[in-house]
């Protein structure tokens, strides 16, 4: 399932967000921070050529090298988040996956950049002024709940990513989306809203939902 999960804005507060989503990550993640900045590079290198920019070679044959580790060959669900100046330029992924992380790091680099439909493709000129953010999801797991009250006790708050579903409506958001909705029921209106349900909806038990964790790397170097 390939989807857009972020909405078009950032707060100021996301160095004090992320160190919040540290404390609490889903221990199953095993990628250090090395190993998270060598997809994000994976991710610009991506769309440099993509844009037909020059890569160094030895930086180039560097990355490859060091993707070649087996962290790297695991099948996870992964999204791709791009940004200019804190507000959302773009946001593609999957919440489950069949192929190598390092693939789907790089087919979601160009389907955020090239493919969501909320924005124009990214240009050349653009380049320097995104930021890259990678989300490396957990397997998502269904949330059994009795009711709408049920349903918000039992909600994560900058925890837990949410999928809800009903027929043929769904839509999910990154737990990063907890910095901008930070109260549960708000978080749960905009999300079916989202998906196209009434911004009630959520008061009931006939949706399907689902939760799962991230793992989030964001680039180490500013860019202007």
């Amino acid at each position: 399932m390939q989807t857009s999960m972020r909405p078009p804005s950032k707060q100021a507060s996301r160095a004090d967000f992320k160190t919040e989503m540290q404390k609490k990550r889903d221990p199953s993640q095993k990628l250090n921070e090395a190993q998270g900045q060598l997809l994000v590079n994976l991710a610009r290198y991506t769309l440099m050529e993509r844009l037909g920019q020059q890569i160094p070679q030895a930086q180039y044959d560097s990355l490859n090298t060091a993707l070649t580790d087996s962290c790297f060959q695991r099948s996870c669900g992964v999204f791709v988040t791009l940004t200019i100046s804190g507000q959302l330029r773009g946001c593609i992924g999957n919440l489950t996956s069949n192929e190598p992380l390092a693939s789907g790091v790089r087919r979601n680099a160009i389907n955020a950049a090239f493919h969501d439909p909320r924005f124009a493709p990214l240009s050349a000129s653009e380049l320097d002024q995104i930021e890259i953010e990678i989300s490396i999801l957990s397997e998502p797991q269904p949330l059994i709940y009795r009711d709408g009250d049920d349903l918000l006790n039992k909600l994560r708050p900058n925890i837990d990513g949410v999928i809800i579903r009903k027929e043929a409506a769904s839509a999910t958001f990154l737990p990063q989306v907890w910095e901008q909705l930070p109260q549960p029921q708000d978080f749960l209106v905009h999300l079916c809203m989202k998906a196209g349900l009434t911004a009630d909806s959520w008061r009931n038990s006939e949706l399907e939902v689902s939760i799962y964790q991230v793992q989030y790397f964001e680039e180490h170097t500013a860019r202007s």
